[in-house]
């Protein structure tokens, strides 16, 4: 394990020389004007010429996954061989995405450690014994239609409640939750950890706070921005495991996307290739993909429309495993 409390392991020297550093610092790039331009470039220059500069919104809009994708590399600590350049990278695309770096590195390592399993939160899994399918419907629809986007920024929050009250309630988390809340309880009683997230949090307030001062009266634009961030973000999110195997970590789906499309979302569409190997950088999955025979399971917008089936019973899943395993 690394020194600084990397939960990654130390990665070989073969994968550091394999990550594309240059594409990444393009990329980073990228996301860095088009987050400035949108917050503040757009509102302050382009907007009193005239409000058609709006448009320019539309193809920004496109690149949010792009961003997370972006993000989740410095998660895996592969944007870049050093780990001081890979954390700050990180946290600076973090708070221009709207949540603190620690906040997504957590939740989404903790989503590689129980990955389908039936407890784990924000997915289509629920029990027909303990909620009724319309409560799950509608659960799972806020989830999968703006929830998880918010959860990510507001849960900041909790961490500016007076220390001792921060405390009880992760204490209590790990006292009474499942597994995966209280590895994440135990995770975010890091003292320094807790003081880069609230450091993150401000920088956040300040930059989301002037972004809105500046758009004034054409605040709906900015509020358009957000929400459409939300939508895709959420939608987008548990598009590569619905309906998969249930109790298997690396279980996932590979989804077929054009390759412009699959370049700038990183190969993020190649899920199960990177479930099984976290730690390869996002130019080398489509060789493990082939060296591994892997196959596509669905074109990527046919499984994002298969989203809106709804949630699924959790023995229907099971009932599928004890089938596949037999």
């Amino acid at each position: 394990m690394r020194a600084q409390g990397s939960l990654t392991t130390e990665l070989s020297w073969s994968t550091r020389l394999s990550i594309p550093n240059a594409l990444n610092y393009s990329f980073a790039a990228m996301h860095l004007f088009v987050n400035i331009s949108q917050f503040f470039i757009l509102p302050l220059y382009l907007l009193p010429k005239s409000v058609w500069w709006g448009l320019i919104l539309v193809p920004f809009a496109a690149l949010n996954n792009a961003l997370w994708a972006l993000i989740h590399e410095s998660i895996h600590d592969l944007f870049n061989s050093s780990n001081r350049i890979n954390l700050a990278v990180g946290r600076l695309l973090s708070i221009l995405f709207g949540s603190p770096f620690h906040v997504l590195r957590l939740t989404h390592l903790s989503h590689h450690k129980f990955n389908r399993s039936p407890l784990e939160k924000g997915t289509e899994i629920y029990d027909p014994e303990k909620v009724s399918r319309v409560k799950a419907s509608f659960r799972y629809f806020f989830y999968i239609l703006c929830g998880l986007y918010l959860l990510e920024v507001f849960s900041t929050l909790l961490f500016f409640l007076p220390p001792n009250v921060f405390r009880k309630l992760g204490q209590r988390l790990a006292d009474r939750g499942n597994m995966q809340e209280k590895w994440l309880a135990g995770k975010f009683m890091n003292d320094k950890w807790i003081r880069e997230i609230r450091m993150d949090g401000i920088a956040i307030c300040l930059i989301f706070g002037l972004s809105a001062f500046c758009y004034g009266e054409n605040w709906k634009l900015l509020a358009s921005l957000l929400i459409v961030r939300a939508l895709l973000i959420s939608f987008l999110d548990n598009v590569y495991h619905y309906r998969s195997t249930l109790n298997i970590t690396v279980s996932g789906h590979n989804l077929w996307l054009p390759r412009i499309f699959s370049t700038l979302l990183l190969n993020f569409n190649l899920h199960r290739v990177h479930h099984s190997n976290p730690s390869v950088p996002w130019a080398k999955l489509p060789e493990f993909f082939a060296q591994h025979s892997e196959r596509f399971d669905r074109n990527f917008f046919t499984a994002a429309l298969h989203q809106l089936y709804g949630p699924v019973p959790v023995s229907e899943l099971l009932d599928r495993h004890v089938r596949r395993v037999n």
